[in-house]
């Protein structure tokens, strides 16, 4: 018999993978996790059925959540991440030997079980000295801190179940109070795509606008996420992410990476007209 994990990207559209054998299976407090592993994307997590990583294009969405800040902040010392319970984002901030503190809030302590057992590649960061992890709400543990980090990454899962709460505007205005005032909060924004999705990209986008100087939207493309299209948000108290960009100073800490660099830093804040638009729409 043939498995095969499925994912429902709108009414009318599915994505499908081949899988060898589920790793892994329950039901927290939360949410569903599975990890499953296949031929052509190796093993991969999904939450309540929706694909959050592989270890094939993980690596996409991890180096340009983390690299893209860091290349304009480089002189980050304490970095917090919301989220990103899978160690991706935590595992390329300890890259970084000038950072001294890394916080992760996670609400789901299940999911960095799983993860540090059956995804090792993704989580091996956990290890590092640095990181301290918070299994809590991130939208009731960023409350607590005022001109506290450098960085903040909103590494969150889609806008409903758990991760809801990450697209609120009271969310995003208690990040800026937990900022320092050169501090820099990137989030995953969705996809531009399909209409269901461009509408939360939409509505977390002009959120952000609203309680930021600076806010600007990047892109990757990521072969497992809706459309393969993908969108992050840049918001900052102080730093544009393009005339800002230090790249010399980025490229002197040696970190090798497989999708982030300099010239795409920049490339990929050209958006097409049809998410230009889009943006146009809530920026007004």
């Amino acid at each position: 018999m043939e498995l095969w994990f499925t994912e429902k990207h709108t009414e009318d559209v599915k994505f499908s993978i081949h899988v060898d054998r589920q790793l892994y299976s329950s039901q927290s407090e939360f949410q569903r996790i599975d990890i499953f592993d296949s031929k052509e994307f190796g093993r991969f997590l999904t939450l309540d059925g929706y694909m959050m990583l592989t270890e094939k294009d993980e690596f996409i969405y991890h180096e340009m959540i983390v690299h893209v800040p860091m290349a304009v902040h480089p002189n980050v010392k304490r970095a917090l991440v919301i989220g990103g319970g899978d160690g991706g984002a935590v595992r390329e901030l300890a890259r970084y030997k000038n950072i001294e503190r890394i916080d992760l809030a996670e609400i789901d302590e299940e999911v960095v079980k799983a993860c540090r057992e059956f995804l090792p590649q993704t989580a091996c960061g956990f290890d590092d000295e640095r990181v301290h992890i918070y299994y809590e709400d991130g939208l009731k543990f960023v409350r607590k801190y005022i001109d506290e980090y450098d960085l903040i990454l909103v590494d969150s899962t889609d806008p409903f179940g758990p991760g809801e709460g990450l697209f609120t505007k009271e969310f995003y205005g208690n990040c800026y109070k937990a900022l320092k005032a050169d501090g820099i909060m990137v989030n995953q924004h969705e996809s531009p795509f399909y209409p269901a999705d461009a509408l939360a990209m939409q509505r977390a986008h002009k959120r952000i606008v609203e309680s930021f100087p600076i806010s600007k939207v990047y892109q990757a493309h990521i072969p497992t996420y809706p459309s393969g299209h993908w969108l992050f948000g840049f918001a900052s108290k102080k730093y544009h992410p393009i005339y800002d960009q230090k790249v010399e100073q980025w490229k002197a800490q040696g970190i090798k990476t497989r999708y982030y660099n300099e010239q795409l830093h920049r490339g990929a804040f050209a958006l097409p007209n049809y998410v230009e638009e889009l943006l146009e729409g809530v920026e007004a």
